[in-house]
Formats: C-alpha cells, sequence, structure tokens
C-alpha cells in the first residue's frame, strides 16, 4: 500500500512538497510542528518529555532541511495556556528534548502564550515569520485549527508540506480514494455526537463499520435496547437509528458488554471500585456499560481479520481501568496483526497500542486524532487549503 502515500490524489492533490521550496541553502525556515507532547517529571523533579514520539516523526523533515543547509527553526503549541504565559506550557523540556534528537535546530516559545495564535491575527503572523525565507508546515495534528501559524504563513513564505504532513495527508486521503476489500473501520470512543460526520462518510466508502466505546450505546438504544445508566446521547438517537436503516448489516455493534453496578467508580489500573458483570444488550438498571463484552471482541475480530484495510479510532472501553481493557487490548492486537493494510487515528487508539508495544506493527499510526477524523469527514483541512494556496504551490491544471 505505499502508492496511498503519492501526493497526486485527494487531499493531497496540489501540495507542494519538500522540493517545491526555493533553494534552502544559507536561508533560514520556519517548521511547524506539533509539539505538544505529554509532559512528566525526571529523577529529580525536572519536568521531561513523557512520549517523544511526535518530536521522532518530524525528524524526517527536519533533517532533509538541515542536511540541504537550512537554518531550521521550528515552532509548537503546547497544552492551552490561552493566550497567556503560563510556566507549565514552557517548552523548554521539549527544546531540550528536540536538541538530543536534532542537534543545531531551534525553537521558539509556545504559540499559544500570544492570543493572536489561536484568533489568527494577521499581526501575529507578521512577527512569526520576521526574518524566515520559508515556511514548512509539519504539524497534520494542527492543521484542522485556523490558526496563525498554519495558515498564516503560506500567504507571505514560499511554502511546503513536511514529510510527516504530506504522508499523514497522502494515507488517510488514500484510503478514502481507493481502499483495499474488504475495507473495515473500527470506530470507538465516548461521544456519537463529535463522530456522526465521520460515521456518515465511512459509511460511502467502507464495507463494514464495527462501533463500540460509549457510542455504541447510542446505537444500541436506537435499536429499541435499554441501556441502563450508560453514555447515552438522547438527542442523537434518531441519527443513528437512520445510520442503522441506511446501512443495514454493514454497521456491527455490540452483543455483549462488561457493565459496573450502580455506585461504582471508574480507576487508573486496579483502583477503580464496583462489582463488575458480564451483560447482553439489555443493560440492568443503574448499571453502566463500559467495554464490549468477549462474543463482541471475537466477532469484531474475525471481520478485522479477513479485512484488505482496517481504520481504527477510538477505544472500545474505559481501557484505563484494567476492569475494562480486554476490549480495546483485542482490538489493538487483531489490527496489528491483521493481513491488511492497517491504519490507526491517533488519541487513545495510539496509546493503546504503545501500552502493548504494538505500534511498530501497525500499517500507519496517524499523529492527529482530531485531524484525522475532520480529513476523512470533509475531505480537507484549512492548513492543507494554505498550502495550495502557496506562490510555490504546483499547478493543478484546473
Amino acid at each position: 500500500m505505499s502508492d496511498l502515500a503519492r501526493p497526486d490524489r485527494g487531499p493531497a492533490a496540489g501540495l507542494p512538497l519538500l522540493e517545491d521550496l526555493p533553494d534552502v541553502d544559507g536561508h533560514r525556515v520556519l517548521v511547524r510542528v506539533d509539539f505538544n507532547v505529554p509532559l512528566g517529571h525526571g529523577p529529580g523533579g525536572e519536568v521531561t518529555v513523557d512520549d517523544d514520539f511526535r518530536i521522532r516523526a518530524a525528524l524526517p523533515t527536519l533533517s532533509w532541511l538541515s542536511d540541504r543547509g537550512a537554518e531550521v527553526t521550528t515552532c509548537t503549541h503546547l497544552g492551552r495556556p490561552k493566550g497567556t504565559v503560563d510556566p507549565r506550557f514552557d517548552v523548554a523540556p521539549v527544546r531540550a528534548r528536540l536538541a538530543e534528537l536534532a542537534p543545531g535546530v531551534a525553537m521558539l516559545e509556545n504559540l499559544r502564550f500570544d492570543p493572536g495564535e489561536e484568533s489568527n491575527d494577521p499581526g501575529f503572523v507578521d512577527r512569526l515569520v520576521a526574518g524566515f525565507d520559508a515556511y514548512v508546515n509539519d504539524a497534520f495534528g494542527a492543521s484542522h485549527r485556523s490558526h496563525a501559524s498554519i495558515v498564516g504563513p503560506p500567504t507571505r513564505l514560499p511554502s511546503a508540506a513536511g514529510r510527516l504532513l504530506a504522508r499523514e495527508v497522502g494515507t488517510l486521503g488514500g484510503l478514502m480514494v481507493a481502499p483495499d476489500r474488504p475495507f473495515v473501520a473500527v470506530v470507538g470512543g465516548a461521544k456519537v455526537g463529535e463522530k456522526l460526520g465521520v460515521l456518515r462518510a465511512l459509511l460511502e466508502r467502507v464495507d463494514f463499520l464495527l462501533v463500540g466505546g460509549g457510542m455504541a450505546f447510542t446505537f444500541l438504544a436506537a435499536q429499541g435496547h435499554y441501556v441502563g445508566a450508560s453514555l447515552l446521547d438522547a438527542g442523537r438517537i434518531d441519527s443513528c437509528a437512520k445510520l442503522l436503516d441506511e446501512a443495514g448489516d454493514r454497521i456491527v455493534l455490540p452483543t455483549d458488554i462488561v457493565a459496573l453496578e450502580p455506585g461504582g467508580t471508574i480507576g487508573e489500573g486496579t483502583s477503580g471500585w464496583g462489582q463488575v458483570r458480564m451483560v447482553g444488550v439489555e443493560i440492568p438498571r443503574g448499571w453502566r456499560g463500559l467495554d464490549i463484552g468477549p462474543e463482541t471482541a471475537g466477532t469484531f475480530a474475525d471481520v478485522v481479520e479477513r479485512a484488505g484495510m482496517v481504520f481504527w479510532n477510538g477505544p472500545m472501553g474505559a481501557f484505563e481501568d484494567e476492569r475494562f481493557a480486554a476490549g480495546t487490548r483485542t482490538m489493538a492486537r487483531e489490527v496489528a496483526e491483521t493481513k491488511g493494510f492497517s491504519i490507526v487515528g491517533g488519541g487513545d487508539s495510539v496509546s493503546a497500542l504503545e501500552h502493548l508495544g504494538l505500534s511498530g506493527r501497525v500499517g500507519f499510526v496517524s499523529t492527529g486524532g482530531g485531524a484525522s477524523l475532520e480529513l476523512i469527514e470533509h475531505g480537507d483541512l484549512p492548513g492543507l487549503e494554505a498550502l495550495r494556496h502557496a506562490s510555490n504551490a504546483p499547478a493543478t491544471g484546473a
């Protein structure tokens, strides 16, 4: 499936690549990265980067530029400081890790310390690009935001998609253009309302859509089942019923559920409290469904095993609590072991893979959960549209 990353189809069409930049030797290049990484504390109490996956993912772009003589400076957001300088979100620990992985590459302070970033203030864009000769967007995970650092620089400087961004867009766009069959999507997570558009877009292309996580209960309610105290979006029941009517047996729902007794709590690891019971799709009053059961996991696994391509986004349950992690673990293993091409759309799905040591066995792991879903739903992102309008963007023939 290597041709999925070709930059000439779907949302990747018309994007300027690194090769489309003017000669960068001796010039200053600003690279927008997504280094919004989890932070922790070292043995001496110092703040450190807990997971450098996103930093390592940007190295091919940074190396390409540096090897060609560019003076490279990166910029990123970190956390949500809301337009003010907040020491909790200082990029110093990220800068330190970047210096270890890419010596000589500089980093600006947190973009979101300035309110002009999220408001897309033209004045902030001018200050950001001052002194630079070219711009590269390698922040796929932020390219669904119309923020100053994403959409502003291509209006001022020759610009390009970095290696990571180009591969993300080519791969995710390719699965919507020409997926291998059977094409199976596994979608979980909490709120069905946030993913209805994505589900509709997927149903136009997939052979089977497997629905788990909290969103499954609104679908079960749409079938007339009683879901107890499980997560339910009552305002979306009719929408789910319509999707079920349109898709028929292409939507596969849970047939058994792992539920927690009334008053029980969810914890980290094994710290939660309360009786856990395996139930069917009629959940007792007051009980909460928090994971797919073994029968459902087996059914989902059988479908994934036969897939030519699998897209997975979202856990099957409250996997942070070990009592409700089995469904997500099963999906992670099946997606990693499928004979077809596997794509994991960021977020908690990636966390589950990494926890199990399986991320290296997946065909493609996206760095942007929200961005990947918006690309699938809408077919484009603000950051991509901005790059297509850069002065050096290739002509599309339109």
